[in-house]
């Protein structure tokens, strides 16, 4: 199924990385994204449901302090952190900071800290 084509929708992201190969195994190991090459040899992503896709690029200072924040889906935060530190990454905000809502942030083995959340009871 295609994704949802529709104005406003957020649908690329573009991850700093030191090393490509090392980013994309974390992602696809913590997250379940799709990896695949694309035609000119670079990695690229899809989401776990195919409706966000990107690339890791290098040459870019990892985003290692939150400005713009992004935060991933999980159905458990609490397993996906145990994932993370698995596969080279850091806890950064625990679960239980943000009030009313299950998130945490974590740092990626490249630098970016990225956040974590947990759809109460829909997933």
């Amino acid at each position: 199924m295609p994704p949802t084509l529709a104005n406003g929708k957020i649908c690329y992201v573009e991850i700093p990385a030191t090393d490509v190969g090392g980013s994309a195994d974390f992602y696809g190991k913590v997250f379940g994204w799709r990896i695949r090459r694309r035609g000119d040899g670079s990695m690229a992503f899809d989401d776990s449901v195919g409706e966000v896709s990107g690339t890791w690029v290098t040459g870019r200072p990892p985003s290692g302090e939150p400005g713009l924040l992004l935060y991933v889906m999980v159905n458990s935060v609490a397993a996906t952190l145990d994932a993370i530190r698995a596969h080279g990454g850091e806890v950064v905000q625990p679960i239980g900071v943000d009030a009313h809502e299950v998130t945490a942030r974590f740092r990626d083995p490249a630098g970016n800290v990225i956040g974590l959340y947990e759809q109460p009871g829909s997933l």
